[in-house]
C-alpha cells in the first residue's frame, strides 16, 4: 500500500517535505482488530506537533494520522462490531486500558496508558489501516467521506471544548484563532445557544471575514480588546500569546479553555507579560483539553449530523500531504485540510 511515513524528527521550516511517500505491506488485523481501506484522513495541527518534536511519537518510522474514514475489508476472528463494508470513522483515541478510574470513569481520554492514531499506532495517511474494533465509529450517512473526516477530531475535540467551557445560552463566547475546529464550534453555538454572542479574535482578513460570514457577531486581531467581556474563551492556536491576550477579556469568574495537545516554544517569553491583576484575579480560571474520549466522537457526529453541521474543507491527495502541512504551519487556513486517499 502506499502511505505518507515519517521517519524522522524535524522542524518545518528547515525541512519542508517530512514526509515520505513509501510503500509498505497491506497491514493484518489482529483478533480484535479490522482492516480500514482509507478514503480520507483530515490534516491537523498535532501532526506538525508530531513532526517537529512536541509530542513525538515512540517509534519510527511512523504513519501519521487521525481523523480517519474509510470502509471495513476485512477483521479479526473476535471482531464482531462491524460487517464487511460499513464505513466507519477513526479518531486521535486509538486504546485505553478500560480499567483505571479516568476508564471507568467516562474519562478515557484522561487513561495513563492512552495510545493515540497516527502517533502511537499507524494511522490514516495511507491506504490501509488497522484498528481496535471499539476504537472505530460508525457514520451517519448524511456526511460524505470528506466532510466526516474533520468532525472526527476538529469536531470532537471542539466539542469537548465547549462542554468544558461551561457555557450558557446567552452568555458571550470567545473564539482565539479561527481553523478547523474553531469553525466547527461557531456552527455548534449557533444551534445550541441562539441567544449567544460569538466573538473571534484571529491573526488574518480571511479568518476574520471567515468568522463574519458564519455569524460571528465580532471578529478582531488577537491583541484586540473584546467590545464586551466574555465569560468564556476557546483557545484553539498553538501559540502563547494568544492565552495571555484572552485572560484580559475574560469577566470575573470567566474560564479560559485552551485546546491544544501542545503549545510551541516560539513566544513562550510572552508569558512573563501576564499581570496578576489584569489577567488572574478576580477567580479567573485556566482550563485544558487532553485528548478526546470516545463518547466525545459519538455524541458529537449525532449532534452535527442533527442540526446538519458540515465542515468548509480544502482538499488534497495523499500525495500532497506535505503541501497540506506546510500550510497548515504558515496558517493559511480556511476550514479543515483533508486527504482525499481512495
Amino acid at each position: 500500500m502506499k502511505a505518507m511515513v515519517l521517519k524522522e524528527l524535524c522542524r518545518i521550516k528547515e525541512n519542508p517535505i517530512p514526509l515520505a511517500l513509501t510503500t509498505l505491506p497491506k497491514p493484518a488485523p489482529l483478533e480484535n482488530e479490522i482492516l480500514i481501506k482509507v478514503s480520507a484522513c483530515g490534516v491537523c495541527h498535532t501532526e506538525l506537533d508530531e513532526i517537529e518534536g512536541r509530542t513525538p511519537p515512540p517509534h519510527l518510522p511512523v504513519v501519521l494520522g487521525h481523523q480517519v474514514v474509510g470502509k471495513v475489508e476485512t477483521q479479526g476472528a473476535q471482531a464482531k462490531l462491524f460487517n464487511i463494508g460499513d464505513r466507519v470513522g477513526v479518531a486521535w483515541i486509538a486504546s485505553a486500558c478500560g480499567t483505571c478510574t479516568f476508564c471507568l470513569s467516562g474519562n478515557e481520554n484522561l487513561c495513563p496508558q492512552f495510545k493515540a492514531t497516527g502517533r502511537d499506532v499507524n494511522g490514516g495517511y495511507a491506504e490501509y489501516m488497522t484498528i481496535e474494533e471499539g476504537f472505530a465509529h460508525p457514520i451517519p450517512g448524511f456526511f460524505s467521506d470528506v466532510e466526516t473526516a474533520p468532525l472526527l477530531c476538529a469536531g470532537a475535540i471542539g466539542y469537548r471544548s465547549l462542554k468544558l467551557s461551561s457555557l450558557t445560552d446567552g452568555q458571550n463566547l470567545g473564539l482565539t484563532g479561527f481553523g478547523a475546529s474553531a469553525h466547527l464550534v461557531l456552527k455548534m453555538v449557533r444551534h445550541r445557544y441562539p441567544n449567544t454572542k460569538v466573538f473571534v479574535f484571529a491573526r488574518s482578513g480571511d479568518e476574520k471575514t471567515f468568522a463574519r460570514d458564519l455569524g460571528a457577531h465580532w471578529a478582531g486581531n488577537s491583541e484586540e480588546r473584546s467590545p464586551e467581556q466574555l465569560d468564556s474563551i476557546i483557545d484553539t492556536t498553538p501559540v502563547w500569546d494568544t492565552v495571555v491576550e484572552a485572560l484580559k477579556n475574560l469577566k470575573p469568574g470567566g474560564r479560559l479553555v485552551i485546546n491544544a495537545i501542545r503549545k510551541e516554544e516560539s513566544d513562550k517569553e510572552t508569558l512573563l507579560r501576564l499581570h496578576y491583576p489584569d489577567h488572574l484575579w478576580m477567580e479567573k480560571e485556566i482550563k485544558s483539553v487532553a485528548n478526546v474520549a470516545r463518547s466525545d466522537v459519538r455524541e458529537f457526529l449525532l449532534l452535527a449530523a442533527e442540526i446538519s453541521i458540515k465542515p468548509e474543507i480544502q482538499e488534497f491527495r495523499l500525495e500532497e500531504a506535505n503541501q497540506a502541512l506546510i500550510e497548515l504551519k504558515e496558517r493559511k487556513i480556511r476550514g479543515a485540510k483533508v486527504l482525499k486517499i481512495a
